[in-house]
């Protein structure tokens, strides 16, 4: 009976040694798998080699899928299930790579560090959309796969929806069109190849979005000398051109620009910072009810007091979009802390020539011009007259301090050949869309606004 007990243990370890063996061996066989994706993708790909030394792998048996997690201490781990990759390789070896290519394309367009910010059901979509259109795009021999000749009928028709297919763009299509839930289940279905457990925030990042986007700054200029050196098409290299021009665009807050206008004054509130409690407390308890000091009333502060806005209303500026803006800059510049009680903003409207100038005194009539105010124009676009009229009412002394003013248009139009005499800041905002902006003057500061910042405004604003 102890004889068959042992017996059964020793087939039972022996098993387990086998079993152990067979998954080394498993694991072993994925490693290699991922080695030579990585080495194809070398090949045709040089100017990844950066991107791809910061991947690392980790096996993980049963998970059933294939994910990033790009908050991994020092480099963004790829997990996977070995016998996934194995069978992947089985049906095509191209695969692999291009689950290995499309991996590190979210991790250099920093597609996961948006994920706390978006609508991840839409944003999930639109990612793989978008690194499977560069991807295709690419035309690397040996990374095409089953299902690609749907993919880019399907990603055509998008391009015509979305334009430029960024991840971006794709998104906000995606939120706007709203699909039926099983059209939108089929899209995700046919881009997906991995799932984005490992995205988003984490309060410590050993590799950090910022340190994605040095890799992509990288990949972004070897990538424009890689394609000078190329006579075929380069409709790839675009294309991951276009993807990398917004993963590496600057983003900015657009309240504090508008506050980068501020002047120091003095504005009636209490300034606790000068008022001493002591002798407060002091009067009270020697004379009742009676305080030896009492509190300031106003306080030296940095608030808006001066300001243009100027509004292109040329044709291609729409009505909409630009009341739009203006919501978005009220509902900023209304708010306690940025804006003086007396002010003397001017919102000027120009097309070719200059429509109409509303002067602003005081947050009433501001609320009323958003309330009733017409647009006027839609001719073609000269930015001359409204800088000539500005120097003009300087010169008048209708501006005592002017500290900025923001034009927003769409950019195509005539600048001034030299910076305005005198000494404001000046930006040109525009809204992002399809189009590339044309160049601006070197004097003037440029900023491109996501239709996302222009959704969402602070309270107290009159965007719904």
């Amino acid at each position: 009976m102890g004889r068959a007990a042992g017996q059964e243990r020793d087939m039972e370890i022996h098993s387990m040694e086998v079993s152990s063996m067979e998954m080394s061996s498993i694991e072993m066989l994925a490693q290699r798998i991922w080695g030579l994706s990585r080495d194809r993708l070398l090949m045709n790909l040089r100017f990844l080699d950066v991107a791809l030394s910061s991947l690392r792998f980790q096996a993980r048996t049963g998970i059933g899928h294939v994910f990033c997690d790009v908050n991994a201490p020092q480099a963004a781990v790829i997990y996977y299930d070995p016998s996934v990759i194995i069978r992947l390789y089985k049906k095509d070896p191209a695969n692999v790579t291009r689950l290995h290519l499309h991996i590190l394309l979210h991790c250099i367009f920093s597609h996961s560090y948006k994920y706390d910010k978006v609508d991840t059901k839409f944003w999930d979509v639109a990612v793989d959309m978008a690194v499977e259109s560069v991807a295709i795009s690419l035309g690397i021999p040996g990374l095409a796969t089953a299902g690609d000749a749907e993919r880019s009928t399907v990603l055509a028709q998008w391009k015509e929806r979305a334009g430029t297919l960024t991840a971006d763009r794709i998104y906000r299509k995606l939120r706007e069109d709203r699909l039926d839930e099983s059209e939108f289940l089929e899209l995700g279905s046919l881009f997906r190849r991995d799932v984005h457990e490992g995205w988003g925030p984490v309060e410590t990042l050993e590799i950090t979005a910022a340190q994605w986007k040095k890799i992509s700054e990288r990949i972004k200029a070897e990538l424009r000398a890689f394609s000078e050196d190329r006579s075929d098409d380069m409709s790839g290299d675009k294309s991951i051109l276009q993807n990398l021009e917004e993963a590496t665009r600057e983003h900015y807050d657009y309240g504090d620009f508008l506050r980068r206008f501020s002047v120091s004054g003095e504005d009636m509130q209490i300034n606790d910072d000068e008022f001493d409690y002591v002798y407060y407390m002091y009067g009270l308890s020697l004379y009742g009810n009676l305080p030896l000091v009492e509190p300031l009333e106003y306080k030296d502060v940095n608030k808006i007091k001066e300001f243009v806005v100027a509004i292109d209303t040329s044709g291609s500026c729409r009505g909409e979009v630009v009341r739009t803006f203006l919501n978005k800059t009220y509902s900023i510049l209304k708010s306690s802390e940025n804006f003086f009680r007396k002010v003397n903003i001017h919102i000027i409207q120009c097309d070719s020539e200059l429509r109409r100038d509303t002067k602003i005194t005081n947050d009433d009539e501001f609320e009323a011009f958003m309330r009733e105010g017409q647009l006027e124009g839609f001719g073609s676009t000269d930015f001359r007259p409204v800088f000539a009229y500005v120097d003009q009412a300087i010169e008048r002394g209708e501006f005592e301090n002017l500290k900025g003013l923001i034009y927003f248009t769409d950019g195509f139009g005539v600048f001034p050949e030299r910076k305005p005499p005198y000494d404001y800041s000046t930006a040109f905002v525009f809204l992002e869309d399809d189009y590339e902006k044309p160049p601006i003057p070197p004097w003037a500061i440029k900023l491109v606004l996501p239709v996302e910042d222009l959704e969402h405004v602070d309270e107290g604003g009159l965007i719904s």
